[in-house]
């Protein structure tokens, strides 16, 4: 198997004083892949130089995937303090008293005595089951954001930081309209923010807005998520790996346009945390951050690519009232102006 060593992977350091690695693995199996499947992976990513893996309650994985850390600890492969682990509370558990249950559960799962960043997963208490279907139609109990419903959450959020249950807090699928209502009111401020970052969908507003207030933004789907699940495959999606400008840059580095993706993340400063059970794949997502990197003009080149698309609409947690998918995410896609659009 092939190794990276750890140390030549950059590395970034949240407002809390904590370094993490800029590229992680995720692990969310897209409905198409078994929980031991994706523990396998976890466990080969490790012995391939990873030291940074996203997870969730949601993903129903976590038991398979705390015997792959356990494995690598028995092994002596790693230690436990030189992985940074990262997982989040499933929107079913937003409750009073339902976070500190639900980090319980996760610890339990994933054999762990505290994680390092704890995250909250949704904005909202809808939820589904794993393998959801559009098809089974909106479900009435399902509601839009509600900012004293989620300072409730954050609160608790903020005692399982206080009880030493995770190294630091964070969220995710949070717009700016959402994070203009909810930092005032922080006692303790989110260290990251984990949202759909890809070149066709850039969010240069986002990604302005985190950096003025010092919250690392981990990318999801940063490879354009080719994989999703049927529920989130719109007609009119973008491919990102289709883009003329990645399939340009590809080329001229040799490589496929997945591995552009990944290098124009970590050189542009947010932490992509890419999928794969495929130990070529995931072997080579972190070895492209440690070499033949992408020039100033081909970053540019990107940067003018961005189509301003969503892939992760987020359909299935549509409400009754809700117009489309836009509503979820507060139309903050009209704050970002495509390039090729900013002149007319």
């Amino acid at each position: 198997m092939e190794f990276i060593d750890p140390n030549l992977v950059p590395q970034r350091r949240l407002n809390n004083g904590m370094v993490i690695p800029a590229i992680g693995m995720g692990t969310f199996g897209n409905d198409k892949f078994e929980s031991d499947e994706v523990a396998e992976a976890v466990y080969g990513a490790i012995k391939a130089g990873y030291r940074l893996f996203d997870g969730a309650s949601a993903y129903g994985n976590e038991k398979e995937i705390g015997k792959a850390y356990q494995r690598a600890f028995k092994e002596g492969i790693v230690q436990r303090e030189e992985l940074t682990i990262m997982t989040k509370v499933w929107n079913n558990m937003h409750g009073k008293g339902d976070v500190l249950v639900a980090c319980a559960e996760s610890l339990r799962d994933l054999g762990l005595d505290y994680v390092d960043i704890y995250m909250v997963h949704w904005p909202f208490p809808n939820f589904h089951e794993k393998g959801a279907h559009l098809s089974e139609g909106r479900n009435p109990d399902y509601k839009p954001f509600d900012l004293e419903e989620y300072m409730g959450v954050w609160r608790q959020m903020e005692k399982l930081y206080d009880m030493g249950l995770c190294r630091c807090i964070g969220m995710s699928n949070v717009t700016i309209t959402k994070l203009e209502q909810i930092l005032p009111l922080c006692r303790i401020k989110p260290a990251v923010l984990e949202v759909e970052i890809n070149p066709s969908f850039q969010q240069p507003s986002l990604f302005d807005y985190c950096k003025k207030h010092d919250i690392q933004l981990i990318a999801f789907s940063p490879l354009g998520s080719p994989c999703r699940p049927e529920r989130d495959i719109m007609e009119d999606d973008v491919v990102t790996w289709e883009m003329p400008e990645l399939l340009e840059i590809a080329k001229a580095h040799n490589c496929h346009p997945a591995t552009v993706c990944v290098k124009w993340a970590v050189q542009r400063g947010q932490i992509p945390i890419p999928f794969s059970v495929y130990e070529n794949e995931y072997a080579g997502n972190l070895r492209s951050v440690t070499e033949d990197f992408l020039t100033d003009e081909e970053m540019e080149k990107l940067r003018k690519a961005d189509r301003n698309a969503r892939i992760i609409k987020g359909n299935v947690f549509l409400w009754e009232g809700a117009a489309d998918w836009r509503d979820i995410w507060d139309h903050d896609y009209e704050r970002n102006i495509p390039y090729n659009e900013q002149a007319k």
